[in-house]
């Protein structure tokens, strides 16, 4: 049995600076540190995090007073934001850049006018973030027939946002049902949609076109990571998402030549690692990887975590 490696796969560069101000945080300010909601959308991630100080919580109202803070990579809300700054609280934001681009495309798409349309999935963290930080409407849809539903005029001024986690692909087809029902529609370039996004959800489709099942490496609760299966169910392959290597069935290896593993943009390189050494168990004898891009995007960590620090009052407690 062989074992082609999707390329791109795992952790992204939003992913890879949430991760990093959350341990960084802990060095320099000791812990424990709080993080509001799930850095990223993964168990491991998470638990990993704990045992170096890192303590999750739901609400602001969990957070000690002076305790330092950190927002998820999904973004708040701007009640969120005025909560914590009334409390004074020391706020260090993880926020992915490609969201806060988003909050600031609906901002100023708001202030000329426009009616907001968001595609994205409700209840998903970006996309609450997402309608907090905009001081006006926002109609979310998740599918044509969701547009059919709007109780809009046809000519409506709107403009339309994506949740990052969605590609071109994924959105594609709602976007030609707004430009179908309404007359003036506008919209960020397709340059703005997330890149890893994109460019894992591509490395899939490439990658089951090699191969008899696709394993995809990644949380239950993550969006991505729910997509890339279903994009490998869509090109006709059995596929399945699990979070480690304990998690593998040997009935699906049942006939298979070669298996096809990616991960999602939240999901370690460990974890891949781990379920690597599950298929050798099973009979896994040549372990490749595809060609595809090399990501080397980057991207800048807070000023709080420069020094001097920025938190004088929690510096001067330790």
């Amino acid at each position: 049995m062989r074992v082609l490696l999707a390329q791109p796969r795992g952790f992204c560069a939003g992913v890879i600076r949430a991760i990093e101000i959350v341990e960084r945080s802990i060095r320099k300010f000791g812990a424990p540190v709080y993080v509001r909601h799930e850095i990223v959308h993964n168990r491991h991630v998470v638990e990993t995090l704990k045992k170096q100080g890192a303590i999750f919580v739901d609400e602001l109202s969990e957070v000690p007073d002076g305790a330092v803070t950190i927002f998820s990579a999904h973004g708040v809300s701007r009640a969120v934001e005025d909560e914590a700054a009334a409390r004074s609280l020391p706020v260090l934001d993880a926020t992915c850049p490609l969201v806060a681009k988003v909050h600031q495309q609906g901002r100023r798409y708001a202030a000329r006018g426009r009616v907001l349309v968001l595609i994205g999935h409700a209840g998903h963290a970006e996309v609450e973030g997402t309608v907090g930080q905009v001081d006006a409407p926002i109609h979310l849809v998740a599918s044509a027939e969701d547009v059919a539903r709007l109780d809009l005029p046809r000519d409506a001024p709107l403009a339309y946002l994506t949740q990052t986690t969605l590609s071109v692909d994924d959105t594609r087809g709602i976007i030609a049902a707004l430009q179908a029902r309404f007359s003036d529609v506008e919209g960020p370039d397709v340059s703005g949609i997330c890149y890893a996004t994109q460019h894992r959800q591509a490395a899939v489709r490439e990658l089951c076109a090699e191969v008899d099942l696709l394993l995809v490496v990644g949380s239950r609760n993550s969006s991505n990571s729910t997509r890339l299966r279903e994009i490998g169910e869509e090109m006709g392959r059995p596929s399945h998402l699990i979070s480690h290597g304990g998690e593998l069935d040997p009935a699906w290896l049942a006939g298979v030549r070669t298996v096809g593993l990616t991960a999602g943009a939240s999901a370690p390189e460990e974890l891949i690692l781990d379920v690597i050494a599950a298929l050798r168990r099973h009979g896994a004898a040549e372990i490749a990887q595809m060609a595809g891009i090399t990501e080397d995007v980057e991207f800048r960590l807070p000023a709080e975590l420069r020094e001097p620090s920025p938190f004088p009052a929690v510096q001067a407690a330790q």
